[in-house]
Protein backbone atom coordinates (compact mmCIF):
# COMPACT_ATOMS: atom_id res chain seq x y z
CA UNK A 1 0.00 0.00 0.00
CA UNK A 2 1.42 3.40 -1.00
CA UNK A 3 1.56 6.11 1.66
CA UNK A 4 1.54 9.67 0.38
CA UNK A 5 2.88 12.73 2.18
CA UNK A 6 0.43 15.58 1.83
CA UNK A 7 2.80 18.20 3.26
CA UNK A 8 5.63 18.16 0.72
CA UNK A 9 7.34 21.54 0.50
CA UNK A 10 10.27 21.97 -1.88
CA UNK A 11 11.73 25.39 -2.61
CA UNK A 12 13.11 25.10 -6.12
CA UNK A 13 13.47 27.64 -8.92
CA UNK A 14 13.92 26.84 -12.60
CA UNK A 15 17.65 27.63 -12.65
CA UNK A 16 18.38 25.28 -9.74
CA UNK A 17 16.22 22.56 -11.25
CA UNK A 18 18.07 22.81 -14.58
CA UNK A 19 21.41 22.58 -12.78
CA UNK A 20 20.25 19.51 -10.89
CA UNK A 21 18.82 18.01 -14.11
CA UNK A 22 22.14 18.42 -15.92
CA UNK A 23 24.09 16.98 -12.98
CA UNK A 24 21.68 14.03 -12.73
CA UNK A 25 21.82 13.33 -16.46
CA UNK A 26 25.62 13.39 -16.64
CA UNK A 27 26.31 11.45 -13.46
CA UNK A 28 23.55 8.81 -13.43
CA UNK A 29 25.38 6.50 -15.81
CA UNK A 30 28.98 7.58 -15.38
CA UNK A 31 30.42 5.57 -12.46
CA UNK A 32 30.75 8.61 -10.22
CA UNK A 33 27.36 8.56 -8.38
CA UNK A 34 24.49 10.82 -9.37
CA UNK A 35 22.95 10.95 -5.89
CA UNK A 36 26.28 11.87 -4.34
CA UNK A 37 26.78 14.68 -6.83
CA UNK A 38 23.24 16.00 -6.37
CA UNK A 39 23.72 16.17 -2.60
CA UNK A 40 27.09 17.90 -2.98
CA UNK A 41 25.68 20.43 -5.48
CA UNK A 42 22.81 21.21 -3.12
CA UNK A 43 25.26 21.80 -0.30
CA UNK A 44 27.55 23.93 -2.47
CA UNK A 45 24.71 26.14 -3.74
CA UNK A 46 22.90 26.18 -0.38
CA UNK A 47 19.74 24.77 -1.93
CA UNK A 48 18.85 22.69 1.08
CA UNK A 49 17.95 19.01 0.97
CA UNK A 50 14.36 19.00 2.26
CA UNK A 51 12.61 16.18 0.42
CA UNK A 52 15.61 16.05 -1.91
CA UNK A 53 15.18 12.31 -2.37
CA UNK A 54 11.77 12.89 -3.96
CA UNK A 55 13.10 15.47 -6.43
CA UNK A 56 16.13 13.30 -7.28
CA UNK A 57 13.96 10.24 -7.91
CA UNK A 58 11.78 12.15 -10.39
CA UNK A 59 14.90 13.32 -12.23
CA UNK A 60 16.01 9.70 -12.29
CA UNK A 61 12.70 8.81 -13.90
CA UNK A 62 13.68 11.08 -16.81
CA UNK A 63 17.10 9.42 -17.14
CA UNK A 64 15.48 5.99 -17.07
CA UNK A 65 13.50 7.03 -20.15
CA UNK A 66 16.84 7.93 -21.78
CA UNK A 67 17.96 4.31 -21.18
CA UNK A 68 14.69 3.04 -22.60
CA UNK A 69 15.18 5.09 -25.77
CA UNK A 70 18.87 4.31 -26.22
CA UNK A 71 18.45 0.56 -25.70
CA UNK A 72 15.02 0.32 -27.31
CA UNK A 73 16.04 -2.73 -29.38
CA UNK A 74 17.18 -4.54 -26.23
CA UNK A 75 13.94 -3.72 -24.43
CA UNK A 76 11.92 -4.83 -27.44
CA UNK A 77 13.79 -8.15 -27.26
CA UNK A 78 12.98 -8.37 -23.53
CA UNK A 79 9.29 -7.71 -24.19
CA UNK A 80 9.28 -10.46 -26.80
CA UNK A 81 10.83 -12.83 -24.27
CA UNK A 82 8.24 -11.88 -21.65
CA UNK A 83 5.43 -12.50 -24.13
CA UNK A 84 6.94 -15.86 -25.11
CA UNK A 85 7.31 -16.79 -21.45
CA UNK A 86 3.64 -16.19 -20.67
CA UNK A 87 2.55 -17.96 -23.83
CA UNK A 88 4.76 -20.88 -22.75
CA UNK A 89 6.94 -21.01 -25.82
CA UNK A 90 10.05 -23.15 -25.45
CA UNK A 91 12.89 -20.65 -25.62
CA UNK A 92 16.04 -19.73 -23.72
CA UNK A 93 14.98 -17.37 -20.93
CA UNK A 94 18.38 -17.11 -19.25
CA UNK A 95 18.72 -13.36 -19.90
CA UNK A 96 15.19 -12.69 -18.67
CA UNK A 97 15.84 -14.61 -15.45
CA UNK A 98 19.16 -12.79 -14.98
CA UNK A 99 17.36 -9.46 -15.27
CA UNK A 100 14.58 -10.53 -12.90
CA UNK A 101 16.87 -11.95 -10.21
CA UNK A 102 19.24 -9.02 -10.60
CA UNK A 103 16.45 -6.56 -9.86
CA UNK A 104 15.27 -8.22 -6.64
CA UNK A 105 18.08 -7.29 -4.20
CA UNK A 106 17.90 -3.53 -4.79
CA UNK A 107 14.08 -3.56 -4.64
CA UNK A 108 13.93 -5.47 -1.35
CA UNK A 109 16.77 -3.58 0.31
CA UNK A 110 15.42 -0.27 -1.01
CA UNK A 111 12.07 -0.92 0.68
CA UNK A 112 13.69 -2.06 3.92
CA UNK A 113 16.11 0.88 4.09
CA UNK A 114 13.83 3.60 2.67
CA UNK A 115 13.97 5.81 5.78
CA UNK A 116 17.76 5.58 6.00
CA UNK A 117 18.14 6.28 2.28
CA UNK A 118 16.16 9.48 2.66
CA UNK A 119 17.84 10.40 5.93
CA UNK A 120 21.15 9.36 7.42
CA UNK A 121 22.60 8.12 4.10
CA UNK A 122 22.25 11.60 2.59
CA UNK A 123 25.22 12.86 4.57
CA UNK A 124 28.38 14.34 3.07
CA UNK A 125 30.49 12.16 5.36
CA UNK A 126 28.86 9.05 3.89
CA UNK A 127 29.66 10.31 0.38
CA UNK A 128 33.29 10.93 1.31
CA UNK A 129 33.66 7.33 2.52
CA UNK A 130 31.77 5.71 -0.36
CA UNK A 131 33.72 7.65 -2.99
CA UNK A 132 36.87 5.98 -1.65
CA UNK A 133 35.26 2.55 -1.19
CA UNK A 134 33.81 2.68 -4.69
CA UNK A 135 37.23 3.50 -6.11
CA UNK A 136 38.65 0.50 -4.29
CA UNK A 137 35.91 -1.71 -5.76
CA UNK A 138 36.70 -0.45 -9.29
CA UNK A 139 40.42 -1.11 -8.75
CA UNK A 140 39.80 -4.69 -7.56
CA UNK A 141 37.40 -5.32 -10.46
CA UNK A 142 39.93 -4.13 -13.03
CA UNK A 143 42.76 -6.08 -11.43
CA UNK A 144 40.91 -9.40 -11.30
CA UNK A 145 38.60 -9.11 -14.35
CA UNK A 146 38.69 -12.30 -16.45
CA UNK A 147 36.19 -11.35 -19.17
CA UNK A 148 35.77 -14.91 -20.39
CA UNK A 149 32.31 -15.96 -19.17
CA UNK A 150 28.71 -15.31 -20.19
CA UNK A 151 25.79 -13.90 -18.25
CA UNK A 152 23.43 -16.34 -16.52
CA UNK A 153 20.69 -16.03 -13.84
CA UNK A 154 23.08 -16.67 -10.95
CA UNK A 155 25.46 -13.98 -12.18
CA UNK A 156 22.48 -11.68 -12.73
CA UNK A 157 21.48 -12.06 -9.07
CA UNK A 158 25.04 -11.45 -7.86
CA UNK A 159 25.32 -8.35 -10.04
CA UNK A 160 22.02 -7.27 -8.47
CA UNK A 161 23.70 -7.46 -5.06
CA UNK A 162 26.39 -5.13 -6.38
CA UNK A 163 23.65 -2.82 -7.63
CA UNK A 164 22.34 -2.63 -4.06
CA UNK A 165 25.55 -0.85 -3.08
CA UNK A 166 24.21 2.16 -4.99
CA UNK A 167 21.66 2.68 -2.21
CA UNK A 168 24.59 4.43 -0.56
CA UNK A 169 25.16 7.86 -2.17
CA UNK A 170 28.65 7.98 -3.63
CA UNK A 171 28.90 4.31 -4.64
CA UNK A 172 27.42 4.61 -8.18
CA UNK A 173 24.92 2.17 -9.64
CA UNK A 174 26.71 1.75 -12.97
CA UNK A 175 30.15 1.53 -11.36
CA UNK A 176 29.02 -1.11 -8.86
CA UNK A 177 27.23 -3.29 -11.41
CA UNK A 178 29.96 -3.01 -14.07
CA UNK A 179 32.55 -3.92 -11.43
CA UNK A 180 30.40 -6.84 -10.31
CA UNK A 181 30.08 -8.05 -13.90
CA UNK A 182 33.84 -7.83 -14.44
CA UNK A 183 34.56 -9.73 -11.21
CA UNK A 184 32.11 -12.42 -12.32
CA UNK A 185 33.94 -12.83 -15.63
CA UNK A 186 31.70 -10.92 -18.03
CA UNK A 187 33.22 -9.10 -20.98
CA UNK A 188 33.45 -5.37 -20.43
CA UNK A 189 30.89 -4.49 -23.10
CA UNK A 190 28.40 -7.09 -21.86
CA UNK A 191 28.83 -5.98 -18.23
CA UNK A 192 28.28 -2.35 -19.21
CA UNK A 193 25.22 -3.07 -21.35
CA UNK A 194 23.62 -5.26 -18.68
CA UNK A 195 24.37 -2.58 -16.08
CA UNK A 196 22.32 -0.01 -18.00
CA UNK A 197 19.41 -2.34 -18.67
CA UNK A 198 19.39 -3.63 -15.09
CA UNK A 199 19.19 -0.05 -13.83
CA UNK A 200 15.94 0.65 -15.68
CA UNK A 201 13.40 -1.17 -13.46
CA UNK A 202 14.87 0.35 -10.29
CA UNK A 203 15.21 3.98 -11.33
CA UNK A 204 11.96 3.91 -13.31
CA UNK A 205 10.03 2.30 -10.46
CA UNK A 206 11.40 4.57 -7.74
CA UNK A 207 10.92 7.65 -9.93
CA UNK A 208 7.34 6.70 -10.76
CA UNK A 209 6.58 6.07 -7.08
CA UNK A 210 7.91 9.50 -6.10
CA UNK A 211 6.06 11.15 -8.98
CA UNK A 212 2.81 9.68 -7.69
CA UNK A 213 3.74 10.88 -4.20
CA UNK A 214 4.21 14.38 -5.59
CA UNK A 215 0.94 14.31 -7.53
CA UNK A 216 -0.93 13.40 -4.36
CA UNK A 217 0.68 16.24 -2.40
CA UNK A 218 -0.72 19.73 -1.86
CA UNK A 219 2.22 21.55 -3.45
CA UNK A 220 2.38 19.88 -6.84
CA UNK A 221 1.60 23.15 -8.62
CA UNK A 222 4.58 25.04 -7.20
CA UNK A 223 6.99 22.33 -8.35
CA UNK A 224 5.44 21.63 -11.73
CA UNK A 225 7.49 23.96 -13.94
CA UNK A 226 10.88 23.38 -12.23
CA UNK A 227 10.52 19.59 -12.36
CA UNK A 228 9.58 19.73 -16.05
CA UNK A 229 12.69 21.76 -16.92
CA UNK A 230 14.90 19.61 -14.71
CA UNK A 231 13.54 16.41 -16.24
CA UNK A 232 14.07 17.63 -19.82
CA UNK A 233 17.73 18.42 -19.15
CA UNK A 234 18.15 15.19 -17.19
CA UNK A 235 16.81 13.21 -20.15
CA UNK A 236 19.01 14.95 -22.73
CA UNK A 237 22.23 14.71 -20.73
CA UNK A 238 21.33 11.15 -19.70
CA UNK A 239 21.30 10.13 -23.37
CA UNK A 240 24.69 11.75 -23.92
CA UNK A 241 26.08 10.12 -20.78
CA UNK A 242 25.01 6.61 -21.85
CA UNK A 243 26.46 7.05 -25.32
CA UNK A 244 29.84 8.39 -24.25
CA UNK A 245 30.34 5.92 -21.40
CA UNK A 246 29.82 3.06 -23.84
CA UNK A 247 32.40 4.63 -26.15
CA UNK A 248 34.86 5.20 -23.31
CA UNK A 249 34.67 1.67 -21.94
CA UNK A 250 35.17 0.13 -25.38
CA UNK A 251 38.77 1.34 -25.29
CA UNK A 252 39.49 2.22 -21.67
CA UNK A 253 39.16 0.86 -18.14
CA UNK A 254 37.47 2.33 -15.08
CA UNK A 255 40.78 3.81 -13.95
CA UNK A 256 39.96 7.35 -15.11
CA UNK A 257 36.87 7.28 -12.89
CA UNK A 258 38.92 5.97 -9.96
CA UNK A 259 41.15 9.04 -10.24
CA UNK A 260 38.15 11.36 -10.51
CA UNK A 261 36.42 9.85 -7.48
CA UNK A 262 39.54 10.09 -5.32
CA UNK A 263 40.09 13.72 -6.35
CA UNK A 264 36.43 14.46 -5.57
CA UNK A 265 36.84 12.81 -2.16
CA UNK A 266 39.74 15.19 -1.46
CA UNK A 267 37.57 18.17 -2.51
CA UNK A 268 34.72 16.95 -0.28
CA UNK A 269 37.12 16.65 2.66
CA UNK A 270 38.44 20.17 2.14
CA UNK A 271 35.20 21.97 1.29
CA UNK A 272 32.44 20.13 3.16
CA UNK A 273 33.98 18.31 6.14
Amino acid sequence: MLCYNNNININMDITNSIILGIVQGITEFLPISSTGHLILVRNWLNMGDENGLLFDAILQLATSLAVLLYFRKDFYFILQKIFSFFTRKKENYSYLYALFYGTLPAVLLGLLLEKMIGGVFRDVRVIFITLILGSLLFFIAEKYAKQNENLNPKKGFLIGLFQSLALLPGMSRSGSTISGGLLLGLRREEATRFSFILSFPIIFGSGLYKLLELLYSENVGSLGTPIIFGSIFSFIFGLLSVHYLLQILKKHTLNVFIVYRLLLAVVVAIVFL
